[in-house]
């Protein structure tokens, strides 16, 4: 084999770096997340409740095919199914239309719980999870650059899942069905999106002080 193709010499790949997009799923992902619940709301006013439900799980099946069949992982295609299966479950058990969007309602609030007090512990819940998962040991609490963005991040975070779980609590308590529909699309991926933007910010600037500076100085040594 020649030196000019030679593995030693051949260029590297060029990997896209992902974007938040492509964290959310892609488009198929966005539309999945929020198609069946607008479906649902759509037919509650048309037919029966096991229809409806049956429907708003059909079109979660064929969503988690599609992105199966796309690449993703297991996991992430199938994981909205199952959430749309349980919501169903949910609703057709206790007869109320409402009741599907009661599984996003209590993970919000559940959700919000921890996320607000570490934020007022003074233990912001994303510096902890960037601590370990950069092996632990960081003093990322006494960088006050790396303690702010992990501040903003996190009260962030606890907005968002608050904000879910207030007007998504309001709206299951009046049984407004179309209202639940509309919250989920609103306070969901569009909301998630600008989270996560703020919460990569914070791990990218907290691995730049206090990683990036670490791996020079043992390469120099």
């Amino acid at each position: 084999m020649s030196p000019e193709t030679s593995p030693e010499t051949q260029p590297l790949p060029v990997v896209r770096p992902l974007t938040v997009l492509d964290r959310l799923g892609g488009w198929w992902g966005i539309v999945g997340t929020g198609g069946p619940q607008v479906v649902f709301a759509v037919l509650t006013n048309v037919t029966t409740l096991p229809v409806t439900a049956g429907v708003a799980f059909a079109v979660a099946v064929v969503f988690g095919v599609v992105r199966k069949v796309r690449g993703e992982e297991t996991a992430a295609a199938l994981g909205g199914v199952l959430g749309v299966a349980i919501a169903a479950g949910i609703a057709l058990w206790t007869g109320s239309a409402s009741d599907f969007f009661l599984v996003g309602v209590v993970t919000s609030a559940v959700f919000f719980l921890p996320t607000a007090g570490s934020f007022v512990l003074g233990r912001p819940l994303t510096g902890v999870l960037w601590n370990a998962l950069h092996g632990g040991g960081h003093p990322w609490r006494s960088d006050r650059p790396s303690r702010r963005a992990h501040d903003l991040a996190t009260a962030a975070a606890a907005a968002m899942f608050g904000a879910r779980a207030l007007v998504s609590g309001l709206l299951w308590w009046t049984e407004s069905v179309a209202g639940l529909a509309l919250a989920r699309i609103v306070l969901g991926v569009p909301l998630t999106a600008l989270v996560a933007l703020v919460v990569f910010w914070a791990f990218r600037r907290t691995t730049h002080r206090l990683v990036t500076p670490a791996r020079v100085a043992a390469r120099s040594s």
